[in-house]
């Protein structure tokens, strides 16, 4: 698979981020069911343990996303209404409301996450749900982005979520998703279907792909990839 642009650099790959490694993995342990992925981010947020583990030193994902999202709407930062897709405990919040973004909602399926983001007064609206595919309690084209950092992966959201991220964005708007790119290739639900999927969608006049770019270090000294997709209008070709 053609890896298109890469970015970023550094190394934290030092034994004392071992632990917060190993529980990150945790997350992610091949087998884990979408309820066991859910109780375990609300213990793992209890105490902070959370956003400890997962400091910007370690985690830069929220930091690429709101990047990217800011330079897709650096004309019209006042104004956008963005959904913040397995916000957690609102690190990509933050750095949206540092770039000046007010407009923003959360989902999660995590309970404890979100009770911690509350806290922060970040977000406007609160959904508890899991974007599984299944219709979420949000009404067709409601935000201008819809954007994920570190929402994908074994036992999160499944392929079929995407179907849900188009419906609840606007044409012209949004999409973007920051994962680990080693997910594309290990784990199983995405492994030679969530490509194809997003291009099936592109071919169906459902989004256009703006761009896939690898990113070094995204979490740990694991590489990320970013995707971006502007939504069609009325399923027209882009």
């Amino acid at each position: 698979m053609q890896r298109q642009k890469e970015m970023g650099s550094g190394n934290t790959s030092e034994p004392e981020y071992a632990p917060a490694r190993t529980v990150n993995a945790g997350a992610h342990r091949v087998g884990i069911s979408t309820d066991e992925v859910t109780e375990y981010y609300s213990e793992w947020s209890q105490d902070g343990k959370y956003e400890q583990d997962l400091c910007p030193e370690r985690y830069k994902g929220p930091s690429i996303a709101a990047g990217v999202v800011a330079e897709y709407f650096r004309h019209n930062v006042n104004y956008v209404n963005i959904l913040d897709v397995a916000a957690g405990t609102g690190f990509l919040g933050e750095k949206l409301q540092a770039r000046g973004f007010k407009h923003l909602d959360a989902l999660d399926p995590a309970e404890g996450m979100l009770e911690e983001a509350r806290k922060k007064n970040i977000y406007t609206n609160f959904f508890c749900e899991f974007l599984d595919g299944n219709r979420l309690p949000i009404d067709d084209d409601t935000y201008d982005c819809c954007v994920i950092s570190g929402g994908m992966g074994e036992g999160h959201i499944p392929c079929d979520g995407l179907h849900e991220l188009i419906r609840i964005t606007k044409p012209g708007g949004l999409v973007c998703i920051v994962m680990c790119e080693d997910y594309l290739f290990e784990v199983v639900e995405y492994k030679d279907r969530l490509e194809k999927l997003m291009q099936q969608l592109e071919d169906d006049g459902k989004w256009k792909q703006i761009s896939r770019d690898v990113v070094r270090q995204y979490c740990f000294d694991y590489n990320g990839v970013i995707f971006n997709f502007m939504i069609c209008l009325h399923n027209r070709k882009c």
